[in-house]
């Protein structure tokens, strides 16, 4: 049996360079979790915890039924109430912005055949037998960003403003504004990668003045 990876199905989806450049995002559906808070605290883990117990579970339903598949990488959608704190760019925003008041929507993207069903089943069993309630707030996500600017940076995540600065020079270069949240795919496991070594994928959704 082929086992379905969609980093490689969609690799240009799951790649990026060391400078800013324009893409183009297909449509494509998620596991997904929201959450508010710092992302270093015990509930933000909780609920990757979850995420991660549903995803596997759906990965062995799909196992038994011939449809295996490689767990995808974590996703992050990231913002802020804008109305509280205004005019604030992309790259002032990590640091003029106390991390208990970001919102969150973390995902792992998944294959087109997983059918909301698979999802119920599997979250009642993470919820009773794994014996994590937050999996309970996990939905099925369907996103189409289009186009976007992206870079790929690499260390730790309180260097990405010198990165989100190289973003927003280009997106001015070239005429465009942010068009939706600020979305962070983890290339690296951040729990076991040393800072310096992170590769995290940012990613701008844009349009024309």
């Amino acid at each position: 049996m082929e086992k379905l990876d969609l980093t490689k199905k969609y690799k240009s989806y799951y790649t990026a360079k060391t400078k800013p450049a324009l893409v183009e995002i297909e449509k494509a559906q998620f596991l997904s979790i929201k959450g508010k808070g710092d992302p270093a605290s015990d509930e933000f883990a909780l609920r990757v915890q979850a995420l991660y117990a549903t995803a596997y579970g759906i990965k062995f339903i799909c196992k038994a039924a011939q449809k295996d598949f490689v767990v995808a990488k974590l996703e992050g959608l990231w913002w802020f109430d804008e109305k509280k704190y205004k005019n604030v760019s992309i790259t002032d925003a990590p640091i003029k912005i106390p991390r208990s008041e970001w919102f969150y929507r973390l995902l792992i993207r998944l294959p087109d055949f997983i059918k909301q069903e698979y999802i119920q089943t599997t979250k009642q069993h993470v919820i009773t037998e794994k014996e994590l309630p937050l999996a309970k707030e996990i939905e099925l996500f369907t996103m189409q960003e289009g186009c976007c600017v992206q870079m790929l940076h690499v260390g730790a995540f309180d260097k990405e403003p010198e990165t989100l600065l190289q973003m927003q020079t280009f997106m001015q270069l070239n005429n465009l504004k942010q068009n939706g949240l600020h979305h962070e795919i983890y290339l690296s496991d951040f729990r076991k990668t040393a800072p310096h070594k992170l590769k995290t994928i940012l990613r701008e959704p844009v349009k024309g003045y």
